[in-house]
This record gives C-alpha cells, sequence and structure tokens, in this order.
C-alpha cells in the first residue's frame, strides 16, 4: 500500500469525485481512476461506490477512511518534527472560542505569522465542548477553551485569565432589576460561559432560566442592548466592543469573575514544532504589557 493512494484516496473522498480530485491534485483523471483502482484491487474490496454526481464511500471505504486520515497526518507530524524545528512549515489547525478570538488572537497571530511565515495557520471558532471533541477527534491540532477541562487524554496549558463581567441593556440600574425567570442569550450550545452564567443567576434566587442561542458576538450585545435579556462576557470583550455603550456592565465577586482559558491538545500526539511555537506566542502575550494578566485591562497605578 503507498502513501500516495491513500492520499488519492481521501482527496476522492473528499471531492466526492474523480475529476474534482484530479483537478485537486493536479494531475489526470485517468491516473486517478488507475491508482483507486490499484488500491482496491490491493485490499480486496471496492472502495467508493459510482452515481451520476460522482462517487461516495462503501462500507470498506468508510472503513479505511479514518486509517488513511491517521496515516497521512503522522507521516506530516513526522516531516514537521523531524526537519523543521528551525523554520516550522506546513497546516496548523488551531480553535478558539469566539470571544477569545475577538480580544486575543490578533496579535498574536500577527505575531505568529511573522515569526512563522511558512506555517499556513486556520482557525475555527466555537464553543468550548466543541471544540474539545474536534481535538478529540484529530480534528484539530490544538484548541483555546474554558477551563480546567480535566480530560486523561488532553493536555491543559493555562494560557489567559479573564474578568468575568455580567451585561446588560442600560436601563438595568443593578442586578435585584433582573426578573426570576430571566433570559440569557449566549453562544449555541456547548459554550462554557453559559453554564456559569446559569449557575452565577440561579445562586441569585432566578428560577426558569430562558436562553437565546447566538452565532456571533455582536448578535448577543446588540440584542442585550435592546433589552432582550442578558449575558455573560470577557470585561475587555465588551469595554472594546462598539456596543458598550448601548450596554451596562456588572461587577461579579471575585469567586465568579475569574475564569482561565486553557489550550488543550491530545496527549498521544507530539506536538509539532509550528504548535510548540504557537503555544509559546500565546503563553508570551499573557505576560506583555497589553492586557496585563487580566483581560479587563492593565492594572491601575497605585493611588498616591
Amino acid at each position: 500500500m503507498e502513501l500516495s493512494d491513500l492520499r488519492i484516496f481521501l482527496a476522492v473522498a473528499r471531492t466526492h469525485g474523480i475529476t474534482k480530485a484530479a483537478q485537486e491534485l493536479h494531475t489526470v483523471q485517468s491516473n486517478v481512476s488507475a491508482r483507486i483502482h490499484a488500491l482496491e484491487k490491493h485490499l480486496g474490496a471496492p472502495l467508493f461506490r459510482r452515481h451520476a454526481r460522482g462517487v461516495a464511500l462503501t462500507t470498506a471505504g468508510e472503513q479505511l477512511l479514518p486509517y488513511a486520515e491517521r496515516i497521512s497526518r503522522l507521516v506530516d507530524e513526522a516531516h514537521q518534527v523531524v526537519g523543521d524545528e528551525a523554520d516550522p512549515c506546513g497546516p496548523l489547525r488551531i480553535g478558539s472560542m469566539e470571544t477569545t478570538a475577538g480580544l486575543r488572537l490578533p496579535a498574536l497571530l500577527a505575531a505568529f505569522a511573522e515569526d512563522c511565515p511558512r506555517v499556513d495557520l486556520s482557525l475555527i471558532t466555537g464553543p468550548t465542548q466543541l471544540l474539545v471533541r474536534d481535538v478529540l477527534a484529530y480534528r484539530l491540532d490544538g484548541a483555546l477553551v474554558n477551563g480546567p477541562v480535566r480530560r486523561p487524554d488532553l493536555v491543559e496549558t493555562p494560557v489567559f485569565e479573564e474578568r468575568l463581567v455580567l451585561v446588560t441593556a442600560r436601563r438595568v440600574a443593578d442586578l435585584d432589576a433582573v426578573p426570576r425567570d430571566p433570559r440569557i442569550l449566549v453562544f449555541r450550545t456547548g459554550c462554557s460561559y453559559r453554564r456559569r452564567l446559569e449557575s452565577i443567576l440561579q445562586a441569585r434566587g432566578a428560577i426558569g432560566v430562558r436562553c437565546m442561542e447566538f452565532g456571533t458576538l455582536d448578535g448577543i450585545l446588540g440584542c442585550v442592548g435592546a433589552g432582550m435579556g442578558l449575558t455573560l462576557l470577557p470585561a475587555a470583550v465588551v469595554e472594546r466592543h462598539a456596543a458598550r455603550d448601548q450596554v451596562r456592565v456588572h461587577e461579579l465577586p471575585d469567586e465568579e469573575a475569574h475564569a482561565r482559558t486553557v489550550f488543550v491538545q491530545r496527549v498521544d500526539t507530539p506536538p509539532s514544532p509550528a504548535l510548540t511555537r504557537f503555544l509559546t506566542h500565546a503563553q508570551a502575550m499573557e505576560q506583555g504589557p497589553h492586557l496585563l494578566r487580566m483581560a479587563g485591562g492593565p492594572p491601575r497605578p497605585p493611588a498616591s
């Protein structure tokens, strides 16, 4: 079995067609067909079903797919680990919470891109639960999520500390004005801030918390400002957002306000040089003069 055959198999599976795979691989259709046929003969089973719109995996093809993906990934990792210590290259798939992406990543990605110009970095945003799932499934090399995660199959490295605040419409002068059956505006299921907000409200006597899910930070803060409900976010996210004048921020006690962002990666996968360099940059950002320690902004000077 040749690695090149497996990669052609992956291209056909990904594009659902011989012609599209040939275009992606910059080769001729007859070559793709011949290599797939040779692989099927070697394995003794058909890997694709032909139909009018292209091809689909057979049961045997579906069984081969995760092994082919793993073999291809391991070969790429081997090349990176052996040859790219000084000058990392190749793909790097990073996940991040939406709030972290907006607050932390612009400066981090700029610094990383300057340091590692040969790395093709892709960023996926989503809630903590889904990002952890994608890391476990090898779809992401690592992710910035709300911690602690505490899974034996993951390594988690503390990276950032955030100060969380409750955010309401401006007319809500204090939290006593929040109804006992509040509506919370949050990211989709799997968001760790959502679970924490529900706990904070329940500790204050709320019952029957209602929930509206949004896909973007702009949607959440815009609707909070319009009086549709309340949310929980890092203070600096609100302070830097265009809608900050339309909402009111409510401070929380220290035991409820602090949140740690951690970087998670699989324990059974050696980090590539690119991933190691990315994590080094992320940890260095926390020590920098901007956003020192807390996302709420730089510390105030001591009173004279």
